[in-house]
């Protein structure tokens, strides 16, 4: 079976890629970074250089696949609306044209739960649960507009199923811990309401075991939405003090006042758009928003209609990102 994957440079696409090519499946990963090519190829996977803003490409990619993954996305707190638009949104048109220029069987479309993010606390959302009457950035509504494509694909005739994995975390991880990471060297690591705000996060091989489930999955399972999670929230505390432990590091946290650190955050926001060109800011209130308040999703879905069962804990899957940081440290730095 031929898979051709968008965003197959980034975190959550180059797994999915070596995964599959392990699987047996004929894959193709698309993206713009061409220094992973010489990667793709010792690993049997083919390379084909794409950009999501260029119809004819994405279009010309799907032609002879049978299956899509679409990982290509604008992922950030912050930045120009329009350009979470072009790749978000038009990126995902492109990528319908493409599958139904090309009779692709099966969309497999990666979308997101800062969709459900309100700056309050959440439990145990479910797929199926309102959704906030404004979205919480750019990002956000982008995914959602994105969603709103695929759901008018699926009414067209498209097969397709939708993931929204939630904090992907693991080795190669160039976001989330690293930042962390950076933020406690310079013993800046904020903890607001003293850390116990409950985090759901997901263990990067998770979300490509839900992929896998999704190409494998019945027909009953597309059009639908899933939450993906390691389905064990853990406090922000909790979390840093783990990552800190498995690496070995002291821990040195910065108490904030939430409402300073909102305020503080919105100012960065001001100053980055009208001042510096939309340079992103150390905080922006969305940053300040997931580590502060409670998030976590209900995961029965997933687990009833697709088999999907997390294999791998966070505590298990913080060390695996804890060796990996620490070999490439060594490799890159000598320490």
């Amino acid at each position: 079976m031929k898979v051709l994957i968008t965003g197959g440079t980034g975190f959550l696409g180059l797994k999915t890629a070596e995964r599959l090519a392990l699987a047996g499946y004929k894959v193709t990963a698309a993206g713009r970074n061409t220094t992973l090519k010489t990667h793709f190829l010792e690993k049997g996977i083919a390379f084909c250089q794409m950009n999501l803003h260029h119809p004819q490409e994405v279009i010309a990619a799907c032609h002879g696949q049978d299956i899509v993954i679409h990982c290509g996305a604008l992922s950030a707190s912050w930045g120009r609306y329009e350009e979470f638009i072009q790749t978000n949104v038009r990126g995902t048109q492109h990528v319908i044209k493409g599958c139904f220029t090309h009779d692709v069987k099966r969309l497999i479309h990666i979308s997101s739960p800062s969709i459900y993010f309100d700056f309050s606390d959440r439990f145990d959302i479910r797929e199926t649960d309102p959704l906030p009457t404004q979205s919480c950035n750019a990002y956000a509504q982008t995914k959602l507009l994105a969603e709103k494509v695929i759901d008018q694909a699926f009414r067209d005739g498209l097969h397709v199923v939708t993931l929204r994995p939630r904090g992907i975390f693991g080795p190669g991880d160039t976001t989330i811990f690293p930042r962390l990471i950076e933020a406690n060297r310079k013993h800046r690591l904020p903890l607001i309401h003293g850390g116990h705000a409950l985090l759901d996060m997901t263990y990067v091989e998770n979300v490509v075991d839900a992929i896998l489930l999704s190409i494998q999955a019945p027909a009953a399972a597309c059009g639908q939405k899933f939450n993906i999670t390691n389905g064990e929230p853990w406090t922000a505390l909790a979390l840093v003090k783990c990552l800190c432990k498995k690496l070995e590091e002291p821990f040195y946290p910065k108490q904030i006042n939430y409402t300073a650190a909102y305020a503080a955050s919105w100012g960065m926001e001001l100053f980055s758009k009208y001042l510096r060109n939309y340079k992103e800011p150390h905080f922006t209130r969305y940053s300040i928003g997931i580590i502060s308040k409670s998030q976590t999703l209900d995961i029965q879905a997933a687990k009833h209609i697709l088999g999907y069962f997390p294999r791998f804990g966070m505590e298990e899957g913080i060390a695996a990102f804890a060796k990996w940081w620490k070999e490439k440290e060594k490799s890159t730095y000598g320490r």
